[in-house]
């Protein structure tokens, strides 16, 4: 197969993890026969730096041309801490979900049994946990009216969803629930928001033509308390934008790293691929990030072309080195640390 996948590394230690992404996904290419063209693009606080545009318009073209995208992180504390900034590294991400029509976040959150010790969570709470997020990503709070009035003293965020836009994350959910556990949870706050009975009432509608999948309604709260407690009694869960931004960092830590965490976000013609930390960068250039999540996102982008032997060989070589100790400073408690391209080249090589 002949692929080309824009790589968009952005901002802090994103440059750094994608390269070791490239590394391991250039070595099942080799091994399975496939061709990769990586066509590089700027975004995020790079982006603004070089053009003034957080995802400019010469990225989209990139992205649009290309068959998937391999994306990093963005970010940068020099607009964090500026709340005045007209122009911030995050605009380029939303812009560039929707953009693209990416609707859907996928955002996995499974253990693995060499670090159950690692998680803040304990072993027996955690074990066996394997379970899939799936946040609506270009509608919500997000996306609605937004401003200030009453001389900037008050300000205000609209939440807005339609049928559709619940209709179409649903229907990935239930999808996505046949081929796993059949178990499906909406997790709303239909007790106090019009957009959750909206979400919850489609969601009732669409359960007749799933009628093999179990389907639960809980409350964003209930499902932030019960992560914590439970996580291995849940299988897919879908959500709204913010409320699914919020539950899905809850749920990294699971792992016991942020750093081990993959995601895609799909549309109805591309893919976008990207490790679920942020752009780390007190650690950007000094070799010490964790590549894992973002390697692990070219494993999704794989599968995702329907190429599972190369996604679960790039599964097992990071599961092989986590139990040999190839590990960043965040996994190595102490003992024997690598940097983050020697972790890259041992993926690489042992592909």
């Amino acid at each position: 197969m002949k692929l080309n996948i824009a790589l968009l590394a952005g901002d802090g230690i994103g440059p750094e993890v994608i390269d070791q992404a490239v590394k391991v996904s250039d070595a099942v290419a080799s091994k399975f026969g496939h061709e990769l063209t990586w066509k590089p693009a700027l975004t995020g606080a790079a982006a603004i730096d070089a053009v003034g545009e957080p995802y400019p318009d010469e990225t989209h073209e990139i992205c649009k041309s290309s068959d998937a995208v391999l994306f990093g992180a963005i970010g940068h504390p020099k607009f964090d801490n500026d709340p005045s900034a007209k122009v911030r590294p995050e605009q380029g991400l939303l812009k560039m979900r929707k953009a693209l029509g990416l609707f859907a976040n996928v955002r996995p959150t499974f253990t693995f049994p060499s670090l159950l010790d690692k998680s803040p969570l304990k072993k027996e709470r955690i074990e066996g946990t394997d379970l899939v997020f799936l946040r609506e990503l270009t509608g919500g709070i997000y996306f609605g009216e937004k401003g200030r009035r009453e001389e900037g003293e008050t300000a205000y965020d609209n939440c807005v969803y339609t049928r559709e836009e619940v209709q179409r994350l649903a229907k990935k959910g239930f999808e996505l629930a046949m081929t796993r556990g059949k178990k499906l949870c909406c997790v709303d706050k239909a007790n106090v928001l019009e957009t959750s009975r909206l979400w919850r009432e489609t969601v009732q509608a669409m359960e007749k033509d799933y009628p093999e999948v179990e389907v639960s309604y809980e409350f964003v709260d209930a499902v932030a308390m019960r992560l914590v407690q439970w996580p291995n009694s849940y299988d897919v869960l879908i959500t709204e934008n913010l409320f699914g931004d919020i539950l899905t960092d809850e749920a990294s830590v699971i792992s016991g790293s942020m750093g081990l965490m993959p995601s895609a976000s799909l549309g109805s013609d591309i893919g976008l691929f990207e490790p679920i930390h942020g752009s780390y960068p007190q650690a950007a250039g000094k070799n010490i990030a964790n590549p894992m999540a973002t390697v692990l996102s070219a494993a999704m982008m794989f599968e995702n072309f329907g190429l599972h032997a190369e996604g679960k060989a790039i599964r097992e070589v990071v599961n092989k080195a986590l139990n040999e100790g190839m590990v960043t400073e965040d996994l190595a408690d102490g003992g024997k640390s690598y940097g983050t391209s020697e972790v890259g080249d041992w993926l690489a090589s042992n592909i």
